[in-house]
């Protein structure tokens, strides 16, 4: 066997081994052994997806039903967790077991993470992680390093928007000016998040990293129908519009038609990957270039003053 395979297996076995020290521990110390199993078990060193039963597992000690020492504590389990790990399959699996449980799990996991994050170094600051086993591995974790920058703006979106862009109806057609100026920007950072986790290099054929990604591209056409139904309410407020507000409203104008150019490449690397098979993705739609000169136009002669609320400012 080569010196590679030799060195690819021991990090196997030694990734297995800590997974069954883990359990092993569990099973003796914690109060909450069952909860600190499946988190193992959910996230273990194995590169590949996860079994579902361990991440119901995880599921069932966070739901709105539970104590909320219950739900602390697990997060503070997969806090640990991606704060100690320097494998890029466990924090991978991590994250994707935070994802799906702001997803499937009731708005109050998002409140009980937000406020984990206020009172400590926020969980998902992934910046400083990698995993500098092989070449492949360094992929694998410029990738999760991404994919953690999205769950972070996820939330964060959610705080500045107080629904769920994937569980609950967009709202931005009924804002009005104020609002629209506050929840696009957000909706367009977590778009901008969006467009990051484009994979490069060996992380396009890992398909953990796949799984991952479908995850995100799937979210990806709520927060753009939701970016371009806002953006159509801008448009008919925006003649009406103070300078100050307009300024404001022509940049979210302009980066929609950036963003909309890149979200269909985008698109198509996800296609080429048969990730969404397609028909998911709906047809992105350029705003028209010739609003643009009008709204530039009028920004030179609008009435100076503001219509954003004074106490949005945070």
């Amino acid at each position: 066997m080569s010196g590679g395979g030799t060195q690819k297996s021991f990090r196997k076995a030694l990734g297995a081994l800590k997974d069954t020290t883990t359990v092993s521990l569990a099973k003796v110390n914690s109060d909450y052994k069952e909860l600190d199993i499946a988190i193992v078990k959910a996230t273990n060193h194995v590169e590949r997806p996860a079994k579902e039963k361990h991440i119901r597992a995880v599921f069932a000690s966070i739901s709105a039903t539970r104590p909320r020492a219950d739900v602390a504590y697990c997060i503070h389990a997969l806090a640990k967790r991606l704060s100690k790990t320097h494998n890029w399959a466990v924090a991978l699996k991590t994250l994707i077991v935070i994802h799906r449980a702001l997803r499937e799990v009731d708005p109050t996991f998002h409140e009980e993470v937000i406020n984990y994050g206020r009172s400590r170094s926020h969980m998902l600051n992934m910046a400083h992680f990698k995993d500098d086993s092989s070449p492949n591995a360094w992929d694998y974790s410029a990738w999760v390093r991404s994919y953690a920058l999205f769950l972070e703006e996820r939330l964060e979106c959610f705080r500045v928007l107080k629904y769920d862009i994937e569980t609950d109806r967009p709202r931005t057609k009924d804002l009005d000016t104020a609002e629209l100026l506050e929840h696009l920007p957000a909706l367009q950072l977590l778009l901008f998040r969006v467009l990051g986790c484009q994979p490069q290099g060996a992380a396009v054929h890992n398909f953990v990293i796949q799984l991952a990604l479908s995850l995100v591209a799937s979210e990806s056409t709520k927060i753009y129908q939701a970016i371009s139904d806002g953006t159509v309410n801008l448009v008919d407020k925006f003649f009406e519009m103070q300078r100050h507000d307009a300024l404001k409203a022509l940049d979210i104008y302009r980066r929609a038609g950036q963003q909309a150019e890149r979200l269909s490449e985008f698109y198509e690397v996800c296609k080429s990957l048969d990730i969404g098979r397609g028909e998911r993705f709906i047809k992105i739609e350029q705003p028209p270039a010739s609003f643009l000169q009008a709204m530039e136009e009028y920004v030179k002669e609008a009435p100076r003053g503001s219509t954003f609320r004074k106490d949005q400012v945070h």
